[in-house]
């Protein structure tokens, strides 16, 4: 799989600002891209003034988050311990998981990491655009944090910027105390967290059996859907990696569609997964997507909302939907039946009103 480059990001050409040197660069070699993000950038930022969802005492939730997540994101690396202690690899993969869940993860796994896990240059940030990464980790420990149900399916309102962004502060936290850990036991390990990766967080929690990936282009699991952010530490200490798991979601989402039909941005795509760039997969139209965002003013989060699996399966029933449409058809079914075209709570949280 070919690795993708940051500054192809929608959060990283946004950053871009017309005269500067990262401006100049990029758009110099992605002319097709330039007018689509002039246009977009043009547009009140998210959570600003001018968006759909406003609320001048209420989208300042979302930015403080942001702000104090960039705030933070010099500490994901740092000194390791010079007197190193030696563990065994079955305790430490206890341990570590054991941790995380104790912190708040919902979920942990491992994986084995690839070159195809990494960026190939950075971009999201002016001082480091350009900079080369180097894979200098074999491990990614890799932690989902849910979010809440019906601040979810408040989507698109600004309950849902407010999770969302709790989330990935909630993310940050625990990846900080994991790696902050493992230095202090003599290895070195860096948090990757928002408005600091050197990852691409889904691509290793699918390699590390979390979930996998959906027509929507994000994580689903088995138990939240796609209600949930993530997080990874990579790592030199010795951990055991866990596999993929196969739990039958391509075979879902080429029968769903939900998120096709709800998607206000017209991004998701239709119809089977096409080969790019050497695997056979959805691919969202980014710059449809976030273009949404800069309207409505939040993350958007309708298709995470309207998703069966981020309103609850059992268990039991994903059991059976590898290779079974019978199965699929009666989960839809129950679905549409309880929740319509997909749930949606029309009033904020009292405590946010």
């Amino acid at each position: 799989m070919k690795r993708i480059d940051e500054r192809d990001t929608m959060f990283a050409r946004m950053n871009y600002k017309k005269g500067t040197p990262q401006y100049e660069d990029y758009y110099r070699r992605n002319m097709d891209k330039k007018e689509i993000d002039d246009d977009i950038r043009n547009k009140p930022e998210i959570c600003g003034e001018g968006t759909a969802t406003y609320s001048p005492i209420n989208s300042p939730i979302g930015v403080a988050n942001f702000k104090f997540l960039n705030d933070i994101k010099h500490l994901a690396e740092g000194p390791v311990n010079l007197n190193k202690v030696e563990v065994d690899e079955e305790i430490m993969t206890r341990k570590i998981k054991g941790l995380a869940k104790h912190y708040g993860a919902r979920l942990v796994g491992i994986a084995k990491m690839k070159d195809y896990h990494y960026y190939s240059h950075r971009g999201r940030h002016d001082e480091v655009y350009g900079q080369e990464i180097e894979i200098n980790h074999p491990y990614g420990i890799v932690f989902a944090v849910e979010m809440d149900k019906d601040m979810i399916n408040r989507s698109p309102q600004v309950s849902e910027i407010i999770e969302t962004s709790k989330a990935y502060v909630d993310a940050a936290i625990i990846g900080m105390l994991i790696s902050y850990y493992i230095r202090e036991l003599g290895y070195d390990a860096r948090n990757n967290m928002d408005a600091n990766y050197l990852v691409v967080a889904p691509l290793v929690a699918k390699d590390a059996g979390i979930g996998d990936i959906g027509r929507n282009g994000i994580l689903i699991t088995k138990e939240y859907g796609s209600r949930v952010r993530l997080g990874v530490v990579t790592t030199d200490m010795p951990v055991i990696p866990d596999e993929p798991v196969n739990f039958g979601l391509r075979d879902f989402c080429s029968n769903c569609n939900r998120c096709v039909k709800t998607c206000p941005g017209k991004a998701i795509p239709i119809g089977e997964p096409k080969e790019i760039d050497g695997v056979k997969r959805w691919q969202i139209k980014q710059e449809d997507c976030y273009k949404m965002w800069r309207s409505l003013g939040t993350d958007c989060g309708i298709c995470i909302s309207s998703c069966p699996f981020s309103q609850g399966i059992s268990l039991e029933a994903i059991d059976k939907i590898k290779d079974s449409t019978e199965e699929i058809d009666k989960i839809l079914k129950e679905h549409d039946k309880k929740y319509g075209i997909r749930p949606y709570i029309k009033d904020s949280p009292e405590w946010l009103r």
